[in-house]
């Protein structure tokens, strides 16, 4: 599977997601991933929530749009992004 798909409207991304990290970033390709540096720690869901804050920011879709489908627990993560308004270019490329 592709790092980054749209199907009907929404994006759906791979994910590999790195914590505690100096600030909120998309870093590039991570094998089959985009990876993705947030400053949460991986604890008690903070980093979810805090990924899914980061998403709605950089794609412009309130924060009930951005789903995660796998890895709720780990660093690899499915994501849905209903209709994204916008997509960074570190995304954009991909599609």
């Amino acid at each position: 599977m592709t790092p980054a798909l749209m199907q009907q409207g929404n994006l759906l991304l791979q994910l590999y997601i790195q914590p505690k990290a100096s600030r909120d970033q998309i870093v590039g390709l991570h094998g089959e991933e985009i990876k993705i540096a947030i400053t949460a720690p991986p604890v008690d869901g903070k980093a979810n929530a805090h990924l899914t804050k980061y998403l709605s920011k950089a794609f412009k879709v309130p924060k009930g749009d951005i789903e995660i489908l796998k890895g709720q627990m780990g660093r690899h993560k499915q994501v849905k992004i209903v209709a994204p308004k916008l997509i960074p270019d570190a995304i954009q490329h991909l599609l």
